[in-house]
């Protein structure tokens, strides 16, 4: 019988960012039980779930399709900039228009 534990459990880097996101996901929700300040809505909770899905995809494209290690890193510090851009844009607006 073959029974895995939390001893010889191993998780994949690929299942721990994917498990992150959720993380980062569930995370408003649990806060908004706790206090008052926290107050979304289903359009905020869909929204950052697009976000985190598109850049998890992107870094999943980056990952697999950056030959060198040195263009992986420059893709995902690209979309790490872009994720934080869009974030920023959506939270308070910092772009003029």
């Amino acid at each position: 019988m073959n029974i895995t534990t939390a001893h010889n459990a191993r998780f994949t880097p690929r299942q721990m960012a994917w498990s992150l996101a959720a993380a980062l996901l569930v995370a408003p929700a649990i806060a908004m039980l706790f206090t008052r300040e926290v107050n979304w809505g289903a359009e905020d909770f869909a929204a950052l779930a697009l976000l985190i899905g598109v850049g998890g995809l992107a870094v999943e494209l980056a990952m697999r399709f950056g030959r060198k290690p040195v263009h992986r890193a420059m893709l995902l510090a690209a979309i790490a900039l872009a994720l934080l851009l869009v974030w920023a844009e959506l939270a308070v607006g910092i772009l003029p228009g």
